[in-house]
């Protein structure tokens, strides 16, 4: 399903979607287009970017072309979901130590959907970080790697 959606595939393309995307939620989706859990996770966005389209905009992106985001992010799993509104990084409370991604794929569109909601409507009040509305159990859970420590 990763062919429904478009892709930015430098980092110029990156830094001109997180300037140009306003009064919008951004998403990026941060993995492999031959990735198992990338695939289902672009099934979901795919599925329900059209629902969305009033209040955010997906993009993917390869983490082997983007590599200066990859490091910036430090997306040590894939796929990592990364959020922005109107050029400001969106972080979200979703009970685990990293505030700043979503790591792995959602368990049911509704999970996203309503994730984007709340940031969206966040965001529209001023809010950088939200807590997220997705049950714990449907988060996956991960040990943060820190690289060259």
């Amino acid at each position: 399903m990763s062919f429904l959606l478009p892709k930015l595939t430098c980092k110029r393309e990156v830094d001109q979607a997180i300037k140009s995307v306003a009064e919008k939620v951004l998403v990026l989706r941060f993995g492999r287009d031959n990735d198992a859990v990338c695939l289902q996770l672009d099934d979901i966005l795919a599925k329900t970017a059209h629902d969305l389209s009033k209040m955010a905009v997906i993009y993917l992106v390869d983490v082997d072309k983007v590599p200066v985001y990859t490091q910036y992010f430090d997306i040590s799993y894939i796929p990592s979901t990364v959020f922005f509104f109107n050029g400001q990084h969106m972080k979200v409370d979703y009970g685990s130590p990293d505030h700043t991604k979503f790591v792995g794929s959602f368990k049911t569109k509704q999970d996203f959907i309503d994730l984007v909601e709340v940031i969206y409507r966040g965001a529209m009040r001023g809010k950088l970080i939200v807590r997220s509305p997705i049950d714990p159990r449907n988060v996956p859970k991960y040990d943060l790697l820190y690289q060259g420590i």
